[in-house]
């Protein structure tokens, strides 16, 4: 049994759709979540920076004493996920291999989509991850870039004028393709997913890679005898480093409880003077 809490990091705010499997299933677990909303998006940055943000992220949850640390940012994971699992000195996660995994076990046909940040869909990381699980599989990569933004601005329902549109233009070429199971590769993207589900007609199974990820977690540190103690009641805590009034309001709609008094703000000039891991 192990009672130090779990590490998660974002680029800013998808990470609380991961942060939310793990209350729901380790909820004995304490969490620290650091969102690096001062320095959001990573996704259409150079892979340098966005290793570079990266590992002084993983620096900053070490500080915390935590005894895992989960990427939920498929940009991260893709870009510099190996790197980081390499070089951390306590279980790694990422969100890559858990949603390709998922993904090549639910698809019938093998026709399988991905969808993500730019970044994610430059790496190139998840096909290969896909065809690890099914060889045979036919993968349809592509980025949406608005799709985050729409989602920090509060754009996700359904018949939103703005919403509808976008996914019609970046998801229309998977329904040409006849994907049958599509990744959101993005832990943003899943707060979208009745928009996604509605344009589809239900017919597409969507992997949200941050759950998949939770249960990675799970089974890891059960293995591993790494779980809390039983019985005990977890606490959860947010790192930003931008004002956490701008947090609020969209971290309570994606987590579905209110957290006002848990947010701490981090000064970028720390995170960038954090040692190397």
């Amino acid at each position: 049994m192990d009672n130090r809490p779990i590490g998660v990091f974002d680029s800013g705010l998808g990470g609380l759709t991961a942060v939310k499997e793990l209350l729901r299933i380790l909820p004995g677990e304490d969490i620290v979540y650091f969102g690096d909303t001062g320095r959001v998006p990573y996704g259409s940055r150079s892979g340098e920076t966005i290793t570079r943000y990266a590992v002084q992220d993983v620096s900053l949850l070490l500080r915390q004493q935590v005894k895992a640390v989960l990427c939920a940012c498929g940009t991260v994971s893709s870009v510099a996920g190996q790197l980081l699992r390499s070089q951390a000195p306590c279980p790694f996660f990422e969100v890559v291999r858990p949603a390709a995994q998922a993904a090549a076990a639910l698809s019938a046909s093998g026709r399988i989509g991905i969808i993500g940040t730019s970044a994610t869909i430059r790496s190139g990381k998840f096909p290969p991850a896909v065809r690890e699980f099914r060889p045979d599989a036919q993968v349809l990569a592509l980025p949406c870039p608005l799709f985050v933004p729409l989602v920090e601005a509060g754009h996700v329902r359904p018949d939103d004028p703005i919403t509808r549109p976008a996914v019609e233009l970046y998801l229309s070429p998977f329904k040409e393709a006849g994907v049958d199971t599509l990744i959101l590769g993005c832990t943003h993207y899943p707060i979208l997913a009745p928009a996604i589900h509605e344009f589809f007609g239900g017919s597409v199974a969507l992997v949200d890679s941050g759950r998949e990820a939770a249960r990675a977690i799970r089974e890891e540190l059960e293995r591993r005898d790494l779980l809390a103690a039983p019985g005990r009641q977890g606490s959860c805590r947010y790192l930003v480093s931008d004002s956490p009034e701008g947090f609020f309001q969209v971290a309570e709609g994606f987590l579905g409880r209110q957290i006002r008094g848990q947010v701490e703000k981090i000064e970028i000039g720390l995170l960038e003077s954090l040692p190397a891991l």
